[in-house]
């Protein structure tokens, strides 16, 4: 069963967010993403497959049984080098690009079973999700000059089937003795029984989390893995369009109106300024291409780079992207942040452009 976590999702950063990419993946339609803020989710209708999770940005959606993160670990510890759907993960479309180059970086040899692939019913959605996340992959590891290799096999891995407990064994194994440890239980499956959709709303424990700057799971396993590989003999320059969990950025300096909007709702921290607002700096590493500073940016100064150059995987650098004049507004005395030659603050200017507006002055053009 799938949980949202609405403190982290980049939707809630901003009215103005247009991602939508849990709802573009799930092959049975149980995400939703309508005129809320904040995914809805029909609980009946979720089979668990994870994909969501892969491809949310910043992990706002979870499986309460099966951890991309755990699963890296034992994988890791594991002999064997076989993913399957059958056998370790939920759905392969559950690990990221970034899953899958960790674990292949450190085991040399991944094997992805394909084989369970065309019976499957959501295979229409996660079969396709899973060759791409393959194919940026084995781009980025062949630009890395890493020897790893990520095979597609149609192996059809079967293990002894374990026998289900059915939702009437589950409410007969209920006791006096057993309540507390089952009552979480009990509202999930309640959950699961109901075939409509759950709207989230952000709670004051999410909206704490808004203000914190906070780096992926799979961003610290993929930076943990690449330490532990050989640099390449060159660092190659890739097309930025290829690469879906990170980005190099663009600033336009005329077009730039020093708002602060895109490093305020940057959730990892990756846009970034100083302690006088007068500067943007962008740090590849921290990066999750959720393009919430995009969405934001009302006059598109900041734009994606068209390339992107493979050496932030092994010396990430921070960015200046531009810096401002810092100035006092000449009506109230405001130290503030400007990218041409006002002298008035935001606030003052507001209110000097409502004033003239209500005495009929009109600027000349």
């Amino acid at each position: 069963m799938i949980h949202l976590h609405a403190g982290v999702c980049v939707r809630s950063l901003s009215k103005d967010s247009e991602c939508n990419r849990c709802e573009l993946i799930c092959p049975t339609g149980a995400i939703i993403v309508a005129d809320n803020p904040l995914p809805s989710i029909n609980f009946s209708a979720c089979v668990g497959c994870g994909a969501c999770d892969a491809v949310c940005p910043n992990e706002a959606l979870k499986l309460d049984d099966f951890n991309p993160t755990d699963f890296f670990f034992d994988f890791v510890e594991d002999e064997d080098n076989l993913i399957s759907c059958k056998k370790n993960v939920p759905c392969i479309a559950a690990l990221s690009v970034e899953h899958l180059i960790s674990v292949s970086v450190l085991k040399k040899t991944i094997v992805l079973d394909m084989g369970h692939c065309d019976g499957c019913e959501i295979a229409h959605k996660c079969k396709p999700q899973i060759l791409e996340n393959y194919e940026e992959a084995t781009y980025l590891l062949e630009a890395m000059e890493n020897e790893a290799v990520i095979k597609l096999e149609n192996i059809c891995f079967t293990k002894e089937e374990e026998k289900e407990s059915t939702r009437r064994d589950f409410l007969r194994n209920i006791n006096l003795n057993t309540v507390a440890k089952t009552k979480h239980s009990f509202e999930l499956e309640v959950k699961k029984a109901s075939d409509e959709l759950v709207e989230h709303t952000l709670q004051k424990t999410d909206i704490a989390l808004l203000r914190q700057k906070k780096i992926p799971e799979k961003r610290k396993i993929f930076f943990t893995a690449i330490k532990r590989v050989e640099k390449p003999s060159q660092y190659h320059i890739v097309d930025a369009t290829e690469v879906s969990f990170t980005s190099a950025k663009l600033m336009d300096m005329e077009s730039c109106t020093a708002c602060q909007m895109c490093y305020r709702v940057c959730p990892t921290g990756a846009l970034s300024s100083d302690i006088k607002n007068s500067k943007i700096d962008f740090d590849p590493f921290l990066c999750i291409k959720c393009n919430i500073c995009h969405d934001v940016c009302e006059s598109n100064a900041i734009t994606l780079s068209p390339s992107y150059n493979v050496q932030e995987f092994f010396e990430p650098k921070v960015q200046n992207l531009i810096s401002f004049r810092v100035v006092r507004c000449d009506e109230c005395n405001v130290v503030f942040s400007t990218n041409n030659n006002d002298t008035l603050c935001y606030r003052c200017k507001a209110e000097d452009e409502e004033a003239r507006e209500l005495w009929g002055i009109i600027d000349d053009v």
